[in-house]
């Protein structure tokens, strides 16, 4: 003799399956938002930094210095065919530098920011830069802009 099953039995069944993925899936979403808590998904802790600006300029290197007041140092390539006077270099969250400066063609410069507030070592540091230039042969001022991303160094 066959039994059968009423329909409480496939109900209870029904509740039971769904109970046991509900559980499941509610620990998952604790543990993924316990990790996001603690920074596993947060990227930019791990990446060391940037320092990127549009042609003709590029940041060979670059420095985030600690201090009261802190420094900023972008080591700056000309990248174009002739020599290019810098007349100013800003950045956001630091300062600028206005004191005129050329670059030969394919040459480095290195300029510091001094910074108007205090550098923490340790803290990121985040701002965008804006070089404003005139080329050899003469013209209007152009901008060339940029960021930099950087961890503060002593």
């Amino acid at each position: 003799m066959v039994k059968r099953k009423n329909k409480n039995d496939r109900g209870q069944a029904a509740m039971e399956f769904l109970m046991t993925y509900g559980w499941a899936i509610l620990a998952a979403v604790i543990s993924i938002g316990a990790l996001a808590y603690f920074g596993v998904f947060s990227p930019g802790k791990m990446i060391t930094g940037n320092a990127i600006v549009n042609a003709p300029f590029s940041i060979s290197s670059w420095q985030v210095q600690a201090g009261t007041p802190g420094v900023v140092n972008l080591d700056i390539r000309n990248g174009l065919g002739e020599n290019i006077g810098i007349s100013k270099v800003s950045i956001t969250n630091c300062g600028e530098d206005t004191t005129p400066v050329t670059i030969n063609s394919g040459s480095n410069q290195v300029i510091p920011i001094t910074c108007s507030g205090d550098l923490k070592d340790g803290d990121q540091f985040k701002g965008d830069i804006e070089i404003t230039y005139r080329t050899s042969t003469g013209g209007f001022d152009k901008k060339s802009s940029g960021s930099i991303r950087e961890i503060v160094r002593a």
